[in-house]
């Protein structure tokens, strides 16, 4: 009994940990200088081609103007991903993973390899 009682105790915890884990793109403004992992809808993207190193904008939840939250990835990065990543993951619910960092009062990933993002299901 006290070998069941303990799993169950244990799976409590890892479960929680592990749900735990995962932030809105709405409260990631409150965990800037973490390692964490992020969860939204791609509201909307944009390859700036003109721009300087030639990043992919993806906002989560809120479209530009009004995003809370952006998974950067540089064009020296773009050539990892099998498809353009502002075309694949558009309106997809996604994670990304990374360190949040802010740049203008946003919250942000700057996603380095195609690994850092997971599509939910």
């Amino acid at each position: 009994m006290k070998r069941i009682v303990f799993f169950l105790a244990f799976l409590f915890v890892v479960t929680s940990v592990f749900a735990a884990s995962n932030i809105s793109p709405e409260d990631a403004i409150n965990h800037i200088g973490e390692e964490a992992t992020v969860c939204g809808t791609v509201a909307s993207t944009k390859y700036a081609t003109r721009s300087n190193k030639q990043p992919t904008f993806l906002n989560l939840n809120r479209p530009f103007p009004n995003h809370i939250f952006t998974v950067l990835i540089w064009g020296s990065d773009r050539s990892k991903f099998s498809n353009p990543p502002e075309v694949y993951y558009n309106n997809k619910k996604i994670c990304v993973s990374g360190k949040i960092i802010q740049y203008k009062g946003t919250p942000e990933i700057i996603v380095m390899n195609p690994s850092q993002i997971k599509e939910m299901r």
